[in-house]
């Protein structure tokens, strides 16, 4: 494959970063990953660091005083450093560790949601939340008392702004999560207006990045967002570790998630005092090699530049929609290309999301079928499950006709014709 000239990446070199894209999953299919929105692929830089870690350097971080341990504290929170520069946010206190974006959520609502909110208060979601950013809440609500209010989602895919103005204005709003980029729909929220009219109605935001910061440059300083919740799995990173972004004065009223090591400052058999931030709420022996992972992640994603990465993933999801709609009884979800990032989410036919990819994967075809972690979204479709690819940085529009191919395939193996 060629240089890809009307953009600023090799696509030759970047396909040769991921080893797991060079092997054929079938006899004579070529590995077509479309799955990238549940798990992305990993370069060689990110298994290279955590090998390297494994091999030479892993031992328990903060305690040791010997070589080792000073090279994996140095190691582990030098992955804190990159991460806060990637976001941009004021201080590596202000960068929580998680296994995920999901217990990035659940630790805000288990936290500042049981010190903050009561009968009353209201928060609110929208009917597009993956399942992480709805049951934590709801799991919540039944505990404290407070209210959950959801914001529609239009024929288009889009969130109802008109709905969402009025919660704010009628509303006893204490806090809104929404997720920036849609796992299903590929809507781009445009949160810096909701996170503006959120603070103008004396209401915090939380952000479900897990979408949107592998793909797509985000500063929460620029977008004065509160909290911000992401996973390392999604964006080239290892799994097993996530990251909750928090204003520090916030995350130094909340109280500790979790109770073990690391989070105390003293100890005695009448009680704890807790460590500064951000180690309050790592609890306990950490991810490290993860968190390694995770930092040449971040480095390899600065590399490409995220305004090329997106650019990219703009111009394959476009061809994708394009393709996708020349296939007959082939029903599209999501608004218009200018609106969405790099998903295309369909059903065919009266075939089963799961017979699709099934057939599709006999193709060399990776893609995901289901609901998502979205019931709620699906139900307001009005479809049980649909079929998902997703495009990463290592995609091109030549896996976007192989995906083509396999679909009219799969509608010939049904009886549809070719």
């Amino acid at each position: 494959m060629t240089k890809n000239t009307h953009l600023q990446l090799d696509m030759t070199t970047i396909l040769a970063d991921f080893p797991a894209l060079d092997q054929e999953v079938h006899p004579g299919k070529r590995l077509v990953f479309l799955d990238s929105a549940a798990s992305s692929q990993k370069p060689r830089q990110v298994i290279d660091a955590m090998s390297a870690y494994l091999r030479h350097d892993h031992a328990n971080v903060h305690r040791g005083i010997h070589t080792l341990s000073e090279r994996a504290t140095a190691a582990y929170e030098g992955a804190r450093d990159k991460i806060r520069d990637f976001i941009h946010a004021r201080s590596r206190r202000e960068i929580i560790y998680t296994r995920n974006a999901t217990e990035a959520i659940n630790l805000v609502a288990a936290t500042w949601g049981r010190a903050n909110l009561g009968p009353g208060d209201v928060v609110v979601l929208s009917e597009m939340e993956h399942h992480s950013n709805l049951v934590p809440w709801q799991m919540l609500a039944e505990q404290v008392g407070c209210t959950l209010h959801y914001i529609p989602v239009t024929d288009t895919g889009e969130l109802d702004l008109d709905t969402y103005a009025a919660f704010l204005r009628d509303e006893p709003v204490k806090l809104v999560s929404v997720m920036h980029v849609s796992n299903v729909l590929g809507t781009v929220n445009p949160v810096a207006d909701m996170i503006r009219q959120a603070h103008e109605a004396g209401a915090l935001f939380l952000i479900d990045g897990a979408q949107s910061v592998p793909h797509l440059a985000v500063d929460v300083q620029a977008l004065d967002v509160d909290f911000l919740a992401f996973s390392g799995h999604k964006m080239a990173g290892p799994t097993g570790i996530g990251v909750l972004y928090g204003k520090r004065e916030l995350l130094d009223a909340m109280p500790p998630y979790m109770g073990g090591g690391e989070m105390i400052k003293r100890v005695t058999l009448d009680g704890s005092t807790w460590n500064d931030l951000p180690h309050k709420f790592e609890a306990g022996t950490p991810a490290i090699a993860e968190a390694v992972g995770l930092g040449a992640a971040v480095d390899y994603l600065g590399a490409l530049g995220m305004s090329n990465i997106l650019a990219h993933e703009q111009v394959v999801v476009n061809y994708a929609l394009d393709r996708l709609s020349e296939v007959p009884g082939l029903t599209l979800y999501g608004p218009s290309p200018d609106k969405r990032n790099g998903v295309a989410t369909f059903t065919l036919q009266d075939m089963h999301a799961h017979d699709v990819a099934q057939l599709l994967d006999v193709e060399g075809v990776a893609v995901r079928a289901g609901h998502h972690c979205a019931m709620p979204l699906h139900q307001r479709l009005g479809v049980a499950a649909t079929a998902r690819a997703s495009f990463y940085v290592y995609n091109t529009t030549a896996d976007v006709d192989v995906l083509v191919d396999a679909i009219f395939a799969a509608r010939k193996t049904f009886g549809f014709g070719g």
